[in-house]
């Protein structure tokens, strides 16, 4: 196996000034400001300093502690280094351009200035400067980000507000929402919307989390579960199918039915799922031990959503929450504490293969402290080593280390902006 070592330009850096909110984009929030001046604002930013581009130039947006690195994810060069001290989140802002930042007060958007115009019958493709816009989505406990068909659904745990977003219209800031909704009690949840208009949410107060309610687009609820002790988390599988992690299984959203799934133990959490329009089968973490602070897991749950089976596969090493994803083509990927990347079948529950990437790790104590990650882009997983500072891009299918780079910071989070149209 070749390795191929990519020199690192020297970087550019700027200062994330959105995420420290100041009072004037407070205002701005609050709805004085013109809509049509945040966007000329963010047009402005990248007038005159656009590059054109043959194809679309995907790019990484990783979190560490100081800021933000961006990379080239075709040639994992660093684009620009963004300072901003704190604990940052990242997530997809779905449309291919912005990445959300969750920081104080709220999710801001980062442009990472890779994106795609329609012209006609074609598409042309630009590049710009990463840049932080002065769009924030107000937040006092900036929760789950999730992207799905053409709509992107912030949460604030902080609230129960559910705000649900154009994500083609995102620099006209809090104008963007075309929906909000505040469950009855805030909690650390989650809201999904389909393309019906149905919105899955999670109910719960601060003190415990117990189920899961499907509203129509009156917000009238159509179903219901307060079958789901320690609800979190959530993915959508093949035909607008959502499931719901629980402490003792998995809730699964079909068309007007909600349907609780048990897990073969008596306690047994997924919590942290990943789904693809792909499969029917939606891969989770499971956790079978509700005495442990710090449980290292070594199976996974396969819940397949047409039949309602759950099914658990054995690993040859432990995982954590940021080791879940899924391939081109559904196939379940988890980036075990051995180093490797070990690729299921969801339709038969084997490990068909283990694709070494990076040395043995160890779980930290604090889920914020720096582990290895992987995030899946167009058939490449890329991994995050915090140990020897690197990321490296694994062709999923031929198992190839095609790329890596050795940054100047240790890396936390990490996410993409396309730089295409998503949807």
């Amino acid at each position: 196996m070749t390795q191929h070592r990519t020199a690192r330009p020297r970087r550019t850096a700027a200062r994330l000034g959105a995420l420290a909110l100041p009072l004037a984009l407070l205002t701005a929030c609050a709805g004085t400001a013109e809509p049509a001046a945040t966007a000329a604002a963010t047009d402005e930013a990248t007038a005159g300093a656009r590059t054109e581009a043959a194809t679309y130039t995907p790019r990484l947006v990783l979190t560490y502690d100081g800021g933000l690195v961006v990379l080239d994810a075709t040639t994992l060069e660093t684009v620009s280094t963004i300072e901003e001290p704190g604990f940052l989140r990242v997530n997809p802002a779905g449309d291919g351009r912005h990445v959300m930042v969750s920081a104080e007060g709220g999710f801001h958007l980062l442009d990472a200035g890779t994106w795609a115009e329609e012209h006609g019958d074609h598409d042309h493709y630009w590049t710009a400067d990463p840049t932080p816009t002065n769009v924030t989505f107000p937040a006092e406990t900036p929760g789950h980000v999730v992207v799905h068909g053409d709509r992107t659904v912030l949460f604030d745990d902080g609230t129960g507000e559910v705000t649900v977003l154009d994500p083609h219209q995102l620099a006209d800031g809090p104008d963007a929402a075309v929906r909000t909704y505040t469950t009855p009690a805030a909690h650390h949840g989650v809201a999904v919307l389909r393309e019906d208009d149905h919105l899955v949410v999670t109910d719960g107060t601060e003190e415990e989390r117990t189920g899961v309610r499907l509203l129509d687009a009156d917000d009238t609820e159509v179903a219901a579960t307060d079958q789901c002790p320690g609800v979190h988390g959530e993915t959508v599988a093949a035909d607008e199918v959502v499931t719901v992690g629980c402490q003792d299984g998995i809730v699964v959203i079909d068309g007007d039915t909600v349907t609780k799934v048990d897990a073969p133990t008596d306690y047994g959490r997924i919590g942290n799922q990943s789904g693809s329009e792909e499969s029917t089968v939606v891969l989770g973490d499971y956790k079978s031990d509700p005495d442990a602070d710090l449980e290292r897991p070594t199976r996974v749950s396969l819940t397949d959503t047409a039949t309602g089976e759950l099914t658990l596969v054995d690993l040859p090493a432990s995982y954590t929450f940021r080791s879940l994803a899924r391939g081109a083509d559904g196939e379940a990927l988890v980036l075990g504490t051995d180093g490797q990347i070990h690729v299921i079948d969801p339709d038969t529950a084997e490990l068909v293969r283990s694709i070494p990437v990076i040395d043995e790790w160890t779980e930290p104590d604090e889920w914020q402290q720096p582990r290895p990650a992987i995030h899946v882009l167009d058939g490449t997983a890329y991994v995050t080593d915090p140990a020897t500072d690197r990321v490296l891009a694994v062709d999923v299918e031929s198992g190839e280390v095609w790329k890596e780079t050795t940054l100047d910071v240790t890396p936390n989070e990490i996410t993409s902006a396309a730089g295409r149209h998503t949807h």
